[in-house]
């Protein structure tokens, strides 16, 4: 059994956010962090995501901004490059309460939300 997380997002908007991530071959791993991952979110928190993957640039991070924003979510995105965090109590945090929405390495692992 796997274990599910309360992130406090329909699992439509999930699949949705998914599939916009997924279109870029660049990006291998995405990591939801922040009050969602924690379970501490309220209406209106935002959606924190981590993105890995290999020579991922500022340009596709504005890309997926755009594309995030057409899906007219009542939710704000914030994007930031895994491999480009200095902050190691952010990464700390990340990888201490990140939930793997999405890994290349393991596309058809279950993922529970």
């Amino acid at each position: 059994m796997h274990k599910t997380y309360d992130i406090g997002l329909q699992d439509s908007d999930v699949a949705d956010i998914l599939r916009i991530f997924q279109k870029n071959e660049r990006i291998n791993k995405i990591i939801l962090f922040g009050s969602r991952a924690k379970g501490t979110y309220e209406m209106g928190s935002d959606i924190d995501l981590a993105i890995s993957g290999s020579e991922l640039k500022t340009n596709d991070i504005l890309d997926l901004s755009n594309e995030l924003e057409e899906l007219d979510l009542p939710y704000k995105f914030d994007l930031i490059i895994l491999e480009r965090i200095k902050e190691k109590s952010l990464l700390e945090h990340i990888r201490r309460v990140g939930i793997v929405l999405f890994d290349k390495d393991k596309p058809n692992a279950p993922r529970s939300v």
